[in-house]
């Protein structure tokens, strides 16, 4: 994909950190949240960024504080992870954008509209899992943890070249996306120091079962009062798919698709699919 237009790095303080986005086109505001895994950074919208633009947006991704090019922070909380994104807003004097948030972001994007709903004018999620019902046999929960080993694993030591290759080939159905270009920027996304970060958030402790909301989040997917929509891969890992139909069938209010020959990475594998299905809920 030699032919994706890659905007110029631009970076803001926030909190005292250098934080660096890219951005495309001008009106409204639809920001891009990057996931958690080794190596995610704002390059994983860049296909997605002209067709936004070319729509009629202002299409925004940044570098989540230890991620990619930004700077990292002293708190790796995803309680902190989350702040960055309405005090990124600020710094850009965005009083209200549409939250696209793949992955692990997607619970951020809908917690942050729950919480703060005039700084929020429509929520896109993107493969989270945590947005799913749980899984009614052992199976999806083995394969969860089957994740959560490889990822503690590639803690133990810098990722190679050909380890960064496996994890995304283990997130992409269409694996002729991962050209040595792409490679290659995947890979400087994971190593130095953002690998360190990755290394202190997996040392973060998990929360107490008393700090844990009563209500599942997924479960108030219903009560988010703006235009909301859901799309999911077909072939992504947990159960994702019967897990989504799940969801459907007894939420079928809620706005949810499921694409074909597509994984996790759904910017990527569904690039031209969930720009379809988000311009017209962007437009609302």
């Amino acid at each position: 994909m030699s032919s994706i237009e890659r905007p110029a790095d631009q970076f803001v303080e926030v909190d005292g950190l250098r934080l660096r986005y890219v951005e495309m086109g001008h009106g409204p505001a639809v920001l891009l949240l990057h996931g958690g895994s080794l190596g995610s950074s704002a390059d994983v919208f860049l296909r997605n960024l002209p067709p936004l633009a070319a729509a009629g947006f202002r299409a925004i991704a940044f570098d989540q504080p230890g991620f990619g090019l930004s700077d990292t922070p002293t708190d790796h909380s995803n309680g902190y992870r989350r702040q960055s994104i309405l005090k990124f807003m600020d710094a850009l004097g965005l009083a209200k954008a549409a939250l696209v948030g793949h992955s692990q972001a997607g619970g951020p994007a809908v917690q942050i509209a729950l919480q703060t709903p005039d700084r929020v004018s429509h929520v896109i999620v993107l493969g989270t899992g945590s947005l799913l019902p749980p899984a009614d046999d052992g199976k999806g929960k083995a394969e969860a943890a089957v994740q959560q080993r490889l990822e503690r694993r590639m803690a133990q030591s810098e990722p190679t070249i050909d380890d960064t290759r496996k994890l995304l080939e283990a997130n992409l159905f269409h694996h002729e996306l991962i050209t040595p270009k792409e490679l290659a920027i995947r890979h400087s996304r994971s190593v130095g120091k953002a690998f360190e970060a990755f290394c202190a958030r997996n040392d973060q402790p998990e929360a107490a079962p008393a700090a844990r909301p009563s209500t599942p989040l997924w479960q108030r997917l219903i009560e988010v009062k703006q235009p909301l929509l859901l799309i999911f891969g077909k072939e992504d890992r947990a159960k994702a798919f019967e897990r989504a139909t799940a969801l459907k069938q007894s939420h079928p209010q809620l706005d949810l698709h499921i694409v074909e020959g597509c994984k996790h990475l759904v910017p990527w594998d569904a690039a031209e699919e969930w720009i379809r299905l988000a311009v017209p809920v962007l437009r609302r």
